[in-house]
């Protein structure tokens, strides 16, 4: 009986942390669960093991759901983020895209700046006033914000344009409060293609800022 009740256990607390912690991966379309999610999976079975050692069937529910927090840690804390800033970018153009412990925003040139320029859109500056003010709520995160460009005019312009893009964003957020120390600007050019640049299309989603939320040091 005991050995039924811990699999019940088990199994109720691992759908729980799989059904609320599917991402889409903005590349492929595809679900799947963040390495977070399998970490507090691991939690959970691991907990619930051993107590049931501890104390029978009463020890796996609570061993289970200890083990599950503690196997998450850092990654219930962006599971929270990560919602916040879905609601706030639904409809805007943003991708909100996780992996594991880190989390990023893409954002398309096209709604960001004009074409050659480094210069915020007006459009845009409710969108980064919306993602600052998630970023002074969850203030657990170092923020780093990659300029990228396509390939076409070569690295003498595209590195240039694509840090002064890098830093347009990072200055805007530290103007909204956060706080500097946490904020960290690089231009890539066009490094790290996500498509073909041989494509009209490819290039476009090449044109880019990416802001790259990852964990803290530990002090």
């Amino acid at each position: 009986m005991q050995l039924k009740k811990l699999f019940a256990v088990a199994t109720l607390l691992m759908g729980v942390l799989l059904a609320g912690c599917q991402t889409t991966n903005p590349y492929t379309g595809e679900q799947q669960a963040s390495k977070s999610t399998k970490y507090g999976l691991g939690g959970v079975l691991a907990g619930a093991a051993i107590g049931a050692i501890a104390d029978g069937g009463d020890g796996a529910l609570k061993g289970a759901i200890i083990g599950g927090a503690a196997g998450a840690g850092y990654g219930h804390y962006l599971d929270r983020q990560e919602t916040v800033l879905r609601a706030e970018l639904q409809g805007t153009g943003v991708q909100v895209y996780r992996q594991g412990d880190e989390l990023k925003l893409i954002m398309p040139s096209n709604i960001t700046f004009d074409s050659s320029k480094s210069d915020i859109k007006s459009a845009f500056y409710p969108v980064l006033g919306s993602v600052s003010k998630v970023f002074k709520e969850y203030d657990r995160n170092v923020i780093e914000v990659v300029g990228y460009t396509d390939s076409t005019g070569g690295d003498k312009i595209n590195v240039p344009l694509s840090q002064d893009r890098a830093d347009s964003v990072a200055n805007y957020i530290a103007f909204q409060g956060v706080s500097g120390d946490r904020i960290a600007a690089y231009g890539r050019g066009s490094a790290d293609p996500i498509a073909s640049n041989k494509t009209v299309e490819g290039r476009s989603k090449n044109r880019r800022v990416e802001i790259n939320l990852l964990p803290a040091p530990q002090r």
